[in-house]
């Protein structure tokens, strides 16, 4: 994968909305549960950690549709069907204990070089 594809901005705010309400519902509670008086005090830290979730979250979202934008793209397999078989060659038979059809010659054995004594 060398270059990643966009992804879609209107689907990715389709799909943070239910997040951002949520935690906007919660620094809405915050601020107004904090006394009088402290509002700030009592509030601040509360909202600033629900910010920071928002903002990861919407950031890991952000980096994970564009990743899924990309791999939707792309077909390991498109363009290759019914080639595969021409490019390989035909399958040798298998006999029925396991072996190739053609006798017991390995073709793969290594053979000694150099002079023969």
């Amino acid at each position: 994968m060398d270059r990643l594809l966009r992804m879609s901005e209107d689907q990715f705010i389709e799909q943070m909305l239910p997040e951002v309400r949520r935690i906007l519902r919660q620094v809405a509670v915050a601020v107004n549960d904090a006394p009088d008086g402290q509002v700030v005090n009592a509030s601040e830290m509360k909202v600033r950690d629900l910010m920071a979730q928002m903002r990861t979250k919407a950031y890991q979202k952000a980096l994970q549709m564009r990743i899924d934008s990309t791999e939707s793209s792309f077909s390991p397999s498109q363009g290759r069907i019914g080639q595969v078989q021409a490019e390989q060659g035909p399958l040798d038979p298998v006999g029925a204990d396991g072996q190739r059809a053609g006798g017991n010659e390995s073709h793969a054995v290594a053979r000694p070089r150099g002079r023969r004594r």
